[in-house]
Order: structure tokens, then C-alpha cells, then sequence
């Protein structure tokens, strides 16, 4: 099969490169450290830079026929309370939704054509409840959740599968950055374990620990006066 990973560089993407390059597919992968990248194809880009994403997007399926598009690259600022400089809140909501759009402008029509595809996208457990020291990462996160329901519908006569993917902590060089106790912290290769298996199975939506998304979820649909008073809790508590 023929597929692209954006944020290919480190943590999940690169994890499922290397994975995906064992199994003998063909690897198109994407990120701005592009010497870090072992693909068949290897291009340099920051999502972010929408004009230069669409042009290889196009220059890719110019020759080749995409099977699966995993929508990875993301990133996020240091937590806190501060209310973020417009700049940051940006390039957050930019690189982790925006530049989604821009990666499927031309290949959601060949899928189209096709009648066959697979699109993955990698949410977050953060896009079920809004932590006010995430405030980019977490409304991105939700953005993507959105997204991804109302793709997965209007795609569906087309045999094209959208696949979400809402994990928890794990392993990565994003979470390294954290100063704060991470509930039911997962290890790269656990949680690319659980991603792999759901895109091969063609989960809808898959968001993972057990545990932590129930929780996650439970917390999501209660009262805003509790709801807020819980994140309130927990914010003080990893100050």
C-alpha cells in the first residue's frame, strides 16, 4: 500500500513509519526534520506552510495512488494559565487542525474516484474536555473531533473510511516536555500497539486507555458546574 504520514519525524509518526516500512508498503512521509525520515519518499515541510503542503501532496499523487493518509503532525505549547500570545494560538490551531484540510485537498478526490481510502487523523483525549492550561491544544483537538464525524459521513458512500484516533499521554517528545503527573502514561510502542490495530480494524472513533477515556468521556457530559470544578481541582493540583 501506498501511504503518507505527516509528523513522520518522531514519536507516533515515526513509530508507525517504521512499523509500516517493515510490513513492505510504500512510505511517503512528511515533517521540517526530513533528515530524521527512512521513507521510500521523504519531503521537508512544515504543515503550517499550507501552499508548499498542498504542492506535494499533488506532486505525490501525481504518480502514485494513496491507500492511507494518517494526519499526525502536531504540537503543543507548555502548559499554563497565562492566556496565550495570538502567534502561538495560531501556529497551534495552524499546524494541528488547518493544515488537515490542506493535506486532503487533492487526495480526498482521487479516494473519491478510487472508491477505496483510508483517512486517519490523531485527536486527543483533550478534545473531550477543554483544560484552560491547553487552551490552543485542546480547542484544535476538538476542532479535529468535528471534523473527522462530519468527513466520516459525507466520505461513507465512497468506501472511504475516517478513522479518529483519540489517545491519551504517550511516550513522545511532546509529552517529555510535561511537569506534571500523567494519568495512565502509556509507552510509545503500547500505544502505537492500540493506533496500528484500530486503523487496521477501521474504527471509527478509538479513544484510548480504557480507563482514562471513559473518564474522560463521563466528565464530558456532566454539569459545566461540576465539570469546571473538577478541572479546577486538577489544575491546582499539578501547580
Amino acid at each position: 500500500m501506498n501511504i503518507i504520514i505527516t509528523g513522520a519525524s518522531s514519536g507516533i509518526g515515526a513509530e508507525l513509519a517504521k512499523r509500516y516500512k517493515k510490513q513492505g508498503h510504500t512510505l511517503f512521509l512528511i515533517a521540517r526534520r526530513v533528515e530524521k525520515l527512512k521513507g521510500d519518499y521523504n519531503f521537508e515541510c512544515d504543515v503550517s506552510d499550507f501552499n508548499k503542503l498542498r504542492n506535494i501532496i499533488k506532486d505525490i499523487i501525481s504518480n502514485h495512488q494513496i491507500d492511507i493518509v494518517i494526519a499526525n503532525a502536531g504540537i503543543s505549547y507548555p502548559h499554563s494559565t497565562e492566556f496565550m500570545k495570538f502567534e502561538d494560538f495560531k501556529n497551534t490551531i495552524d499546524i494541528n487542525f488547518i493544515s488537515i484540510h490542506a493535506l486532503l485537498e487533492n487526495i480526498v478526490p482521487q479516494m473519491k474516484q478510487n472508491k477505496k481510502g483510508k483517512i486517519v487523523l490523531i485527536s486527543s483525549l483533550a478534545g473531550f474536555v477543554a483544560s484552560p492550561t491547553s487552551l490552543a491544544y485542546s480547542a484544535s483537538k476538538r476542532a479535529i473531533n468535528s471534523y473527522a464525524e462530519a468527513l466520516r459521513n459525507q466520505l461513507d458512500s465512497y468506501n472511504i473510511k475516517v478513522i479518529n484516533i483519540q489517545p491519551g499521554f504517550i511516550e513522545s517528545e511532546m509529552t517529555a516536555k510535561n511537569r506534571f503527573k500523567m494519568p495512565f502514561f502509556m509507552s510509545l510502542e503500547d500505544g502505537v500497539d492500540k493506533i496500528e490495530k484500530a486503523i487496521a480494524k477501521n474504527k471509527k472513533e478509538y479513544a484510548f486507555p480504557f480507563i482514562f477515556a471513559n473518564a474522560v468521556k463521563f466528565l464530558s457530559i456532566l454539569p459545566n458546574n461540576i465539570k469546571d470544578f473538577v478541572l479546577k481541582t486538577w489544575i491546582s493540583n499539578k501547580n
